[in-house]
């Protein structure tokens, strides 16, 4: 049975654990602040990183692969998400003329229009989530957060 005592305070087991959960913490309330942002638009994050990919393109557009390389967070279904932008008119799609197994896809007039109006929402909003930092505090956690060293694949060096 619960009970309404205080809770005992948190142990690590060291301080790399305490930064990592507090680094993922973090991280997921900047993600659903800005889903909060977006979904008045209808997008999900995925979305508009894709819309946003596509604009700085160009008319000729990107792959499917080239998307997916360029995206913030990886997405296990590109092109179930590139024909949900598809299917509201966001984005157009055809085959590559040499290799019909190539799918181009380039933002449309609407996809483009739909980002114009966000742009000042999504400029804003890392000013907002981050108005608690100072100059120079955003400065020495983005120096701090570049050292941060990714491995390739969570299964690197598991053998």
């Amino acid at each position: 049975m619960c009970t309404r005592e205080t809770p005992p305070t948190t142990r690590y087991p060291n301080p790399q654990t305490e930064l990592f959960l507090r680094l993922l913490r973090v991280s997921d309330q900047l993600d659903r602040a800005f889903h909060q942002l977006l979904r008045p638009f209808g997008l999900t994050h995925p979305q508009y990183n894709v819309l946003r990919i596509l604009r700085g393109a160009g008319p000729s557009g990107l792959t499917c692969s080239s998307i997916g390389r360029s995206m913030i967070t990886s997405v296990p279904d590109i092109t179930r998400l590139l024909a949900r932008l598809h299917s509201r008119k966001l984005v157009q799609q055809h085959r590559d003329a040499a290799d019909r197994r190539v799918v181009w896809t380039c933002i449309t007039l609407q996809g483009l229009e739909l980002l114009q109006s966000l742009d000042p929402i999504v400029l804003e909003a890392p000013r907002r989530l981050l108005s608690s930092l100072s100059a120079q505090q955003m400065q020495e956690l983005n120096q701090l957060l570049q050292r941060i060293v990714m491995p390739a694949s969570p299964a690197c060096d598991q053998k």
